[in-house]
């Protein structure tokens, strides 16, 4: 997984490297400077736009290096008489030293009316105090203004568009820069959206720093198989998921949920819907066992899902639980939170009913209410664009970053929970025979959130039948298993 780093977590790493490793921060800034510059087309004319802090001196280290590479450059400052702070004025001092001066410019849009080749947007870092005031405001606004598929000029921002706030996915009041290079390590505005859709094309630059930061947040990364059987396995070895969903008029919720487990490589899947609507599910799922509801978990399950296509009532059961729909009831998330082995998978408007607060709106309101929430032994998974992941007695919340709109339509959710309870049969099972998962049940859960997302994007933009997720999944998985079969 990719570490979302904040602010603090990233000022902590390069304060670590000068005072622990003894790597001056100079030398910080020449590796970002040198990969930064390397982004750039040969021969390309350059605008820099240097601020008065770190950033800054990010924007000086690159002129300095264009100018030595015979690179036609300028250096614009915020005010007429530049003050530098920092190392800053260190690379100040060597800009000057190769006889190069600064633009100042009264009204920036008159001068960006006449840029062309690249902007190099060095005025705020990670340093960024929001709102941006007087000249830098005026900067962003104008290259706010020009930036765009007409303009003259394409812009590279160093480590993020100045106007972002790099702890936070709020993406108003920033340029649209086309390439970003990002110093070190992800930021959360860099991974999250919509401040990511901001930064364009995002390149890490690597930097002197250890390489496994400690983060509050982490990005969802393509899995490797997530099946694993010897040759000669059984379908017990690949779980037995039970499914109590579907009640009259609702049969098709529980379809999706066993198609789902099923597709997900469930070795057996039993739905127990109410008694109207068993012959209804039972033909349309073949591969799937079907009963009739008679207020008895069968025996032999390995988890049990409960919840889609209006099922309110949670079954009495010690193992695995997957709750979703229905069964997430008024006020329950902290007691589901704090049972071991279960998992919720609500919406922003079922998340606002189990657990009794408003409904989160926004990236940032959705990752700060899971985190609040995640406490105990329980898995959350928050839906909705970047789905949220957190909980299983593990302070990180991981953000999921596949999927498209096209997921917003009826039977989404019930196909995730099913599959979601297909991959907790199959980490149980690989617990039960030994198999060491220092992550467990979250890692298990993460995995199908981003398989459901993933196998959405196969499909391309656009609406589209969730049925179509099967196919679509089934493809994704033999692409990750390729030859992993274990002999």
């Amino acid at each position: 997984m990719i570490p979302l780093l904040t602010a603090a977590e990233m000022r902590n790493l390069e304060q670590e490297a000068i005072a622990a490793w003894g790597v001056a921060s100079l030398v910080l800034q020449e590796h970002a400077a040198l990969g930064a510059l390397a982004l750039l087309p040969p021969g390309a004319p350059l605008q820099v736009l240097a601020g008065p802090g770190n950033n800054g001196g990010d924007a000086l280290a690159l002129a300095r290096l264009a100018r030595l590479q015979g690179r036609p450059v300028e250096v614009w400052a915020l005010g007429p008489q530049p003050v530098w702070q920092g190392d800053a004025a260190v690379q100040a001092r060597l800009w000057e030293g190769l006889g190069g001066t600064y633009r100042h410019a009264p009204e920036p849009r008159v001068a960006v009316a006449g840029f062309h080749g690249w902007v190099v947007d060095g005025l705020f870092g990670l340093g960024t105090r929001l709102p941006l005031a007087g000249a830098a405001a005026a900067w962003v606004q104008a290259l706010a203004e020009a930036a765009g598929p007409g303009a003259a000029f394409r812009i590279l921002a160093l480590d993020l568009p100045s106007g972002l706030d790099p702890s936070s996915p709020d993406g108003t009041g920033a340029a649209q820069a086309d390439r970003t290079a990002c110093f070190g390590h992800l930021k959360l505005c860099h991974g999250l959206r919509p401040a990511r859709e901001r930064c364009g094309e995002i390149t890490v630059i690597p930097i002197p720093l250890r390489g496994a930061p400690a983060c509050g947040v982490r990005l969802l990364e393509r899995p490797g198989p997530v099946r694993p059987g010897r040759w000669d396995a059984y379908k017990q070895d690949f779980g037995h998921v039970g499914i109590r969903a579907g009640s009259l008029g609702m049969g098709g919720a529980a379809v999706m949920a066993a198609l789902g487990a099923l597709r997900m490589g469930a070795g057996l899947v039993t739905v127990l819907a109410d008694p109207e609507v068993r012959a209804e599910v039972a033909a349309q799922v073949p591969e799937a066992m079907v009963r009739a509801w008679d207020g008895h978990v069968p025996a032999g399950i390995d988890v049990l899902l409960a919840g889609p296509g209006g099922i309110t009532e949670v079954p009495g059961w010690d193992g695995p639980l997957v709750l979703d729909a229905s069964a997430l009831r008024d006020g329950s998330g902290p007691r589901w939170m704090a049972r071991p082995e279960t998992v919720v998978t609500p919406h922003p408007g079922e998340f606002a009913r189990l657990f009794q607060v408003p409904a989160p709106r926004g990236t940032g309101e959705r990752l700060a209410r899971a985190r609040a929430a995640a406490a105990g032994p329980g898995v959350l998974v928050l839906k909705g664009a970047q789905s949220i992941v957190a909980g299983g007695d593990d302070p990180e919340s991981w953000v999921n970053p596949t999927g498209h709109p096209g997921l917003s339509a009826g039977g989404a959710g019930d196909f995730l929970a099913g599959m979601v309870a297909a991959r907790v049969a199959q980490w149980k099972k690989q617990q039960d025979q030994g198999v060491p998962d220092p992550l467990g049940l979250k890692r298990a859960v993460a995995e199908a959130v981003w398989l459901h997302g993933a196998a959405a994007d196969r499909l391309g933009p656009g609406p589209l039948m969730i049925r179509e997720l099967g196919p679509s999944l089934a493809a994704l998985l033999r692409e990750l298993h390729g030859a992993g079969i274990q002999n």
